[in-house]
């Protein structure tokens, strides 16, 4: 498993624009097989702050995302939204273990 959380600060004339375009990839991501979550979480006290929490099956299936339509619709779609460059910090799982993802997946 590999876990990325890709934290992004977005302008604050950009933040329903943002969730909506964030939103759209995530529904499609989560069809991919190689993907066990991809949510999408807003900071309450600054919701120019988000969070996307992407949980991959293997170390090869972050580049397999990255070449579908609709992570580029997404990537094209946010670039000027962004007040600064977004950041990836990748984890590997502790609990639940690779078989656990899928009882929570659904």
């Amino acid at each position: 498993m590999v876990i990325v959380h890709v934290h992004v600060h977005v302008k604050p004339d950009q933040i329903d624009a943002f969730r909506a375009a964030s939103l759209e990839n995530a529904r499609n991501s989560v069809q991919e097989p190689g993907v066990a979550r991809f949510d999408v979480i807003q900071q309450q006290e600054d919701p120019t702050r988000f969070v996307l929490v992407e949980v991959y099956r293997t170390a090869d299936d972050p580049a397999k995302h990255k070449e579908t339509a609709h992570y580029k619709t997404w990537r094209d779609t946010v670039a000027e939204m962004m007040a600064e460059p977004r950041q990836g910090v990748k984890y590997t799982n502790a609990f639940p273990d690779e078989q656990g993802w899928d009882s929570i997946a659904s």
